[in-house]
């Protein structure tokens, strides 16, 4: 075994144990709100479908591409189609979650007129409807993706083939790739464009309360930053995760999905950088009450 080889299956192995953690910890608190007697927020039910995509995203891509990496397994044909297929669909899903979950802040948040209370009172009751819906349209779009793969040590006779860590694929027709790239581009290029202009909105009418209640601030004794200073903090640092991890990732696969001179380090990076943001994501929509749900109503009183 590499040094190389070595070093990427640990790294992957401390992604894999982090962002498992994180997202059960985070999963098990939303689900134990129910046991408890308490009212939880509408937010908890997208939480729970984006805890859950960034699982299946950890799990689906680390824990294959950690065992090739340690050299304690070879895949079979079958067994690099399920993962990979999972994965797609996973991070697809992340993407959908998260951005729904930015845009549901917006439509309860804002000081609108009698169209936006309409909305806000209409809004709770999709969120399950729209959470399916991603993963029915996500498992749609990427059911071609897998048929082309195969075991490295299954395609023998196959003369074109690209390395994808743990398995390879066959090389399609030109233009299957460069549908594949656009159809993945224009998604990530939605999901990343809705949720920067959707938590830029937040972040604005957070400003606008604060300078409102100014006074109140200036008159409270706690040396601790004000409510909105929080929330604004952690929306900036969802952001900027989400957009710096799934913009690299994106341009990576799109790259992946046009060239056939695809690396060993660049095929590593894209898994590495992928599973970031679900690895980050649960630490830091849990120092959030506003996101996290922290505050319900549980057994009659305020908790």
């Amino acid at each position: 075994m590499a040094l190389v080889d070595l070093n990427i299956g640990m790294i992957l192995l401390f992604q894999i144990v982090v962002g498992i953690l994180g997202n059960f910890s985070l999963l098990y608190h939303h689900t134990s709100l129910y046991f408890r007697g308490c009212k939880p927020r509408s937010t908890n039910l997208i939480l729970r479908h984006l805890t859950v995509a960034n699982s299946l995203v950890i799990l689906s891509r680390g824990v294959p591409e950690t065992m090739a990496a340690l050299g304690l397994k070879h895949f079979t044909n079958y067994e690099c189609y399920i993962p990979l297929y999972a994965h797609r669909v996973a991070r697809g899903m992340s993407i959908c979650s998260t951005c729904l979950l930015s845009v549901f802040q917006v439509i309860m948040i804002h000081p609108g007129n009698s169209r936006w209370v309409e909305l806000k009172v209409k809004a709770p009751k999709y969120i399950g409807s729209s959470s399916i819906l991603c993963w029915v349209l996500h498992m749609g779009v990427n059911m071609f993706f897998p048929i082309y793969v195969t075991g490295k040590w299954n395609n023998k006779n196959i003369t074109k083939k690209r390395d994808l860590g743990y398995c390879s694929s066959q090389h399609r027709a030109k233009i299957a790739d460069s549908v594949y790239a656009a159809v993945t581009s224009f998604h990530d290029s939605l999901g990343l464009g809705l949720m920067t202009l959707a938590s830029s909105s937040v972040v604005f009418f957070l400003s606008r309360h604060k300078q409102r209640v100014q006074h109140i601030h200036r008159n409270s004794l706690s040396p601790r930053p004000s409510p909105e200073s929080r929330a604004t903090q952690n929306i900036l640092v969802l952001v900027a995760t989400f957009v710096s991890f799934f913009f690299l990732s994106s341009i990576i696969y799109v790259y992946l999905a046009l060239f056939d001179d695809s690396s060993w380090w660049l095929v590593n990076a894209a898994v590495l950088i992928t599973a970031c943001f679900p690895t980050v994501s649960p630490f830091v929509l849990s120092h959030d009450p506003s996101i996290s749900g922290l505050y319900c109503v549980c057994c009659g009183r305020n908790t």
